[in-house]
């Protein structure tokens, strides 16, 4: 039992132990005393002698160990915080020797050592640096190589959790997948382990299993590979993904297109045929020939429907490119004033579906023949297409002599391909008219549509731990390893600290740590609509106002997302039970239960340096070497960083001190309940 006591603990038994001793060595001389003394008439005065004697004795150990206590035990604790932290969380520059100033060379000595600590790890960083950079540039260049693969790639381990995913795998599955999270949460399960169980029944280590797979929600069709990636009891595999959901649309519309052609040129077809036999029997040439007539009209305008429905739908097999009205006009101001012209363009902003080439060619060729030396381009929109306007101050320009010179090439490079070609292929016209005075030749473009913002840039991150491929089954909680954990570190800023009389959360961040590190990309942080107003005195603390939420999520709806977040993940806050009071008091209402595994860092924090220290977020990070930029302290992303930071570094020193698994901390945390109350059952 003593094995489990601290050093103040075991002072304090000594000293206890000392002032019982010398308590009963005063008893004991005055019973002596009073035996050799045979006089009843002195045992009163012996009684309050011993009893002067026994308190003084207890006041003057009382003294000695409070004095003991605080320069000694206290300073050799505080040493030994300081320490660990050195040795274990790498508090660079952060130990204090002030407390063993009354011991001796002792306090000297610790700086010494961990200056030494120092010294030496440094120069062993930097060894390994020099030795692994060659290591670090060929893990950068995979990561670039992996990053630039169009498909999504989920690499899984046997158990289905996720080891590795890219950018293009965030954007096809829709969100960022996690580590160390189940492929199921966002893949049907039923086509994945058809296709596991295929593979692992083959036992080729070549073989491939194609297949397709939608969406948890349903939402997108995924066309998919799968490959183990070795032979074993439950081998992982590499899962890559594209999006099919257009292209079955596409074949689908295309599949409707294809039969209602046959359809509709199937019956004037018949008709044709049944007219031409009747009327050969009947020898009616006269009524032979209009019906002929009369029928392959028809058959025509079916044909001319069709192929004009077809082109619209732009799925077909001649699917003209998207071309951005700017670069159109300034294709065509090179191409004109290569040719000794003036150009004056202008104009919406607009994507026109054309080919920008030919149209280009097209009426920089009509420009080059008008005669003149300045012209004017602009593009403008027209309902649901856009209209092209070639405009110049002269004579004007003759039907006659433009289809002239629609039926010539417009290019040399463009081969054979006339001016009615590209009009023929864009099924439209131009014509010559007059436009506010100016001659103008107007050209239509069917389909086009205002420009967007700039696109979204492709997302090149890689994410991956390959130590999940060699992770264990889970054992109980209670038994696995702090560091073999998935962690979910969070903070909540409010509207006050009074959730009982209505205030309520503005924000919510959390971040992963998975296998003792932050899964970059995998956090989450929204601003929160409270439904009530901020009072002046909470922005001033946390900066967020009323506009700043306006068209937030509501409380309901930003719970029940952060619970998603946070799924099979161990919880860690800083005064853990502030923030569960905000999260805990929806539950009925969102369904979201938050029965989560909880670490606070505040006990933890007491566990290493005890409960004497202050454990404000501000103290701990000053003694762990970390630091909080002012601007991101009291918001709920920059404290959940700074707590997640303090928590990695408070790992091995508890790992130093034996606190090793999750029910080791849950021990030790709870000895410390007059500080705060653990929340784990």
């Amino acid at each position: 039992m003593l094995d489990r006591l601290s050093l103040r603990q075991r002072l304090l038994l000594f000293f206890a132990a000392i002032a019982a001793g010398a308590v009963g060595a005063v008893v004991a001389g005055l019973w002596l005393g009073y035996r050799q003394a045979g006089d009843p008439a002195v045992l009163s005065a012996l009684v309050t002698a011993g009893t002067v004697a026994g308190f003084a004795i207890l006041g003057i150990v009382a003294g000695i160990w409070f004095l003991f206590d605080e320069n000694v035990g206290r300073a050799l604790d505080r040493l030994a915080a300081g320490m660990r932290a050195e040795a274990h969380g790498r508090a660079a520059g952060a130990f204090d020797a002030a407390p063993g100033r009354y011991l001796g060379d002792l306090g000297p000595a610790a700086t010494a050592l961990t200056d030494a600590l120092s010294e030496t790890r440094g120069a062993l960083a930097d060894a390994v640096e020099r030795e692994t950079g060659r290591l670090n540039a060929e893990k950068a260049r995979l990561e670039a190589l992996l990053s630039d693969v169009p498909a999504g790639v989920l690499l899984c381990s046997g158990a289905h959790q996720l080891v590795f995913y890219n950018g293009p795998a965030s954007d096809v599955l829709g969100a960022a997948p996690g580590l160390d999270r189940k492929v199921f949460d966002h893949l049907r399960e039923a086509p994945l382990l058809h296709a596991y169980d295929r593979l692992v029944a083959a036992g080729d280590a070549e073989a491939v299993a194609d297949l397709m797979v939608a969406t948890s929600d349903g939402a997108k069709v995924l066309s998919g590979r799968m490959r183990l990636l070795d032979r074993g009891g439950a081998p992982g595999y590499v899962l890559t993904l594209r999006d099919v959901t257009g292209d079955l649309a596409a074949h689908a519309g295309r599949d409707r297109l294809l039969e209602d052609i046959f359809d509709r040129i199937r019956r004037p077809a018949a008709n044709l045929q049944t007219v031409i036999g009747v009327m050969a029997e009947a020898g009616d040439k006269a009524a032979l020939n209009a019906a002929l007539i009369e029928e392959v009209g028809a058959l025509v305008k079916s044909v001319n429907d069709l192929a004009s429905r077809y082109d619209t739908a732009r799925g077909s097999w001649t699917a003209l490119p998207r071309t951005r009205a700017a670069d159109l006009s300034d294709g065509f101001r090179a191409r004109a004033e290569a040719a000794g012209l003036t150009v004056t363009t202008g104009g919406a902003d607009l994507i026109l579906r054309c080919d920008g080439f030919e149209i280009v060619a097209l009426l920089a060729g009509i420009a080059a023949r008008l005669g003149v030396k300045d012209v004017s381009l602009g593009i403008e929109e027209d309902g649901a297409g856009a209209i092209i306007t070639l405009g110049w101050q002269g004579k004007p320009l003759t039907v006659g002599l433009l289809e002239d010179w629609l039926a010539r090439p417009i290019d040399p490079a463009a081969g054979e391909a006339t001016g009615r070609t590209v009009l023929a292929a864009h099924a439209t016209e131009c014509w010559p008219e007059t436009v506010e005075g100016k001659q103008a030749i107007r050209l239509p473009i069917r389909d086009a549509r205002r420009a967007g913002g700039p696109v979204a840039p492709i997302s090149r991150q890689v994410v991956y731990d390959f130590d999940l491929l060699l992770k264990q089954a889970p054992a109980e909680l209670a038994d696995t390893p702090l560091d073999r954990l998935t962690y979910v570190v969070f903070d909540t800023e409010t509207t006050g600290l009074l959730p009982e009389e209505g205030d309520e959360i503005v924000q919510i961040a959390g971040l992963r740590l998975v296998n003792g590190r932050r899964v970059p990309g995998e956090v989450f942080d929204t601003l929160v609509d409270p439904g009530r107003k901020i009072p002046p005195k909470a922005t001033a603390v946390h900066g967020i106002s009323d506009a700043m939420v306006a068209g937030a999520p509501k409380v309901a709806d930003a719970l029940a997302r952060f619970h998603r977040f946070t799924e099979g993940a161990v919880m860690i806050a800083h005064n853990a039970p502030f923030d569960m009071t905000f999260l805990r008091r929806r539950e009925h209402e969102t369904g979201c239960v938050f029965d989560h595994p909880i670490l606070d860092t505040v006990l933890l924090s007491a566990v290493i340096y005890g409960q004497t220290e202050s454990h404000s977020l501000d103290a701990l990070t000053a003694r762990l070497g970390i630091t909080i930029p002012e601007e991101a302290r009291h918001t709920a992303l920059g404290d959940t960083i700074a707590t997640a930071e303090a928590f990695l570094k408070l790992v091995p020193m508890l790992k130093g001190r034996g606190v090793e698994t999750f029910g080791d901390v849950l021990s030790e945390v709870r000895k410390h309940g007059r500080l705060l109350k653990d929340l784990n059952a």
